[in-house]
């Protein structure tokens, strides 16, 4: 689970615990990986931390570790240099490889960037009016269903698909599986 700021004192904790980290003990290690990738026009560097030091002062269910991911993208164009720190925190235990942990962590913004951000700004989540109730849970159950139904048909730029079907009712009835 990613911990943003909104979780102020978690937030604190965990940067405090990677700024300052404690001696180190078996039981309290930190343990990191980087990966280096070049794509998109950009050369990332991404470093995850991760330690168990926290496990006993947090009240949190089930918490295996803490994770700082410290991502450094480089505009190769450019040379523009923006930086990222990003904490988490998760049940996996010191067993799963910071390799692994990385893995995980990556495929969460994969999810992220193909429902949540099309949700969010394609779809309008976000600006919404919707809140009471067991309607927003609704909407965004419907709204899931179709993206997952418009990927399925290989559709890849949602913005443009929902343009389309929106100028072509018959088009629309037919994707959802309604007779004319």
């Amino acid at each position: 689970m990613i911990v943003k700021e909104n979780q102020p004192a978690l937030h604190a904790a965990i940067d405090l615990v990677f700024q300052a980290p404690p001696p180190p003990v078996a039981e309290h290690q930190l343990d990191r990986v980087t990966t280096i990738e070049q794509g998109h026009g950009r050369l990332e560097t991404r470093t995850l931390e991760r330690t168990c030091a926290l496990n006993e002062y947090l009240d949190w269910p089930d918490v295996g570790q803490v994770l700082r991911r410290t991502c450094e993208r480089i505009k190769l164009t450019t040379g523009e240099v923006s930086p990222e720190v990003t904490y988490g925190v998760t049940s996996l235990g010191w067993q799963a490889a910071v390799s692994v942990v990385e893995a995980l962590w990556r495929g969460h913004w994969g999810i992220e960037n193909k429902v949540q951000y099309v949700r969010d700004v394609t779809c309008g989540e976000d600006a919404g009016q919707i809140r009471v109730g067991q309607a927003p849970q609704a909407l965004a159950a419907l709204r899931n269903g179709l993206l997952t139904l418009l990927r399925s048909t290989g559709v890849t730029n949602i913005a443009d698909a929902l343009r389309s079907y929106a100028a072509a009712l018959e088009e629309t009835f037919a994707l959802i599986g309604v007779p004319l």
